[in-house]
């Protein structure tokens, strides 16, 4: 019969020497983690959403002026609020020009979306583009956060449903929660080569309830991609249909079922449904090329509006149809991306806020 185990003198010392150890790690992580350096300030009390105009104001002033500064990112509204970056610094302001909430953070900012009722940014951490928070839009408080190995430069992607960014070789997106729905492209996990079906250079992506579109180009050619947004294991992709495009052509804008490219070569937009079949087809103005992200990422302004997709280039902005996307008006010396007043379409200019008419495409 075996002798029973005893502690010896020795073992207590090991023990105590790696509780030690442990306990002086975890004291150094904890004091030197980035995110102490944060400085979130909620609002005083939750806001009421503002809402949307009912209809086309007959004349407006300029009421206040905010800075923003971020290469790549755009502000965003979300539940009324105007959500700004400057100096490390997302600033929430309410329609009267007053701040709401502000939340600091040291790190560069990557992206800047909303949905669901909240603001999402992505900063760049030690391993690139992967740190991520949600805050309430209304409330200023944290709403839930996201940590993964990331690209050192993305643009983000938004809809009402899913949220992510786009890289040169990876694109993700995120539901409500922050939890990955999907990844596409390449993966920190040579373990499972046999996930992903492509490993190509990605120059554009956009996302529509559960349709998710990526243009990219490949050693044999360039592409567009379609996709669910919620496949059954979010590390596999659950392509739908793949189309051949000309060589520089990327996306404008996306539906339910079916998204359109913009070729520059041809000048025309061109629209695909989701199995892979052309829709429509229309010629345009040639633009002046959009914003590239050194990775040679494609920044896509598009907003979804009530009776069109609009997309936002140089200084034009391209209405389409929501059906076929087909284009149905080129207004020159835009500044945004608009947004519809009742049945009135309002966009920013050099001269003031232009009105439009979208139904006979005339300037009011």
């Amino acid at each position: 019969m075996s002798a029973p185990l005893r502690r010896t003198r020795g073992d207590l010392i090991a023990t105590a020497a790696i509780a030690a150890v442990s306990a002086l790690l975890v004291g150094t992580a904890y004091f030197t983690a980035p995110i102490r350096a944060d400085h979130l300030a909620p609002a005083v009390q939750e806001l009421d959403n503002a809402g949307k105009l009912a209809v086309a104001p007959s004349s407006l002033t300029e009421a206040f002026r905010l800075p923003d500064h971020s290469p790549g990112v755009q502000p965003v509204v979300a539940n009324g609020l105007i959500i700004t970056y400057n100096e490390g610094t997302l600033t929430a302001t309410t329609p009267q020009g007053d701040t709401a909430w502000t939340y600091h953070r040291e790190f560069p900012l990557c992206s800047l979306s909303q949905a669901w009722g909240k603001v999402v940014a992505n900063y760049r951490g030690n391993a690139g583009c992967g740190d991520v928070v949600a805050l309430d839009a209304l409330g200023g408080t944290y709403a839930g956060t996201r940590s993964a190995i990331g690209p050192e430069e993305v643009a983000g992607i938004s809809s009402n449903d899913r949220v992510g960014y786009v890289g040169a070789n990876r694109t993700e997106l995120w539901r409500s929660d922050m939890v990955r729905t999907v990844e596409y492209g390449e993966v920190e996990a040579p373990q499972e080569p046999d996930m992903q079906p492509n490993q190509c250079q990605i120059t554009s992506a956009l996302t529509r309830t559960e349709l998710f579109a990526v243009t990219e180009t490949c050693a044999d050619g360039s592409y567009l991609r379609f996709q669910d947004t919620t496949p059954e294991d979010s590390r596999k992709p659950e392509l739908t249909a793949s189309v051949e495009i000309a060589e520089g052509a990327y996306l404008v804008a996306i539906s339910q079922d079916s998204a359109a490219v913009f070729d520059p070569a041809a000048s025309r937009i061109t629209t695909y449904n989701k199995d892979g079949n052309e829709v429509s087809s229309s010629s345009i103005p040639a633009l002046p090329g959009p914003i590239t992200l050194d990775s040679g990422v494609r920044v896509l302004p598009v907003a979804d509006l009530p009776h069109h997709m609009t997309y936002h280039e140089g200084d034009y902005l391209v209405l389409m149809e929501p059906a076929k996307l087909t284009a149905t008006g080129v207004f020159k010396g835009a500044l945004g991306t608009g947004f519809a007043a009742g049945d009135r379409l309002l966009y920013a200019s050099e001269g003031g806020v232009a009105v439009i008419n979208w139904d006979t495409n005339t300037v009011e």
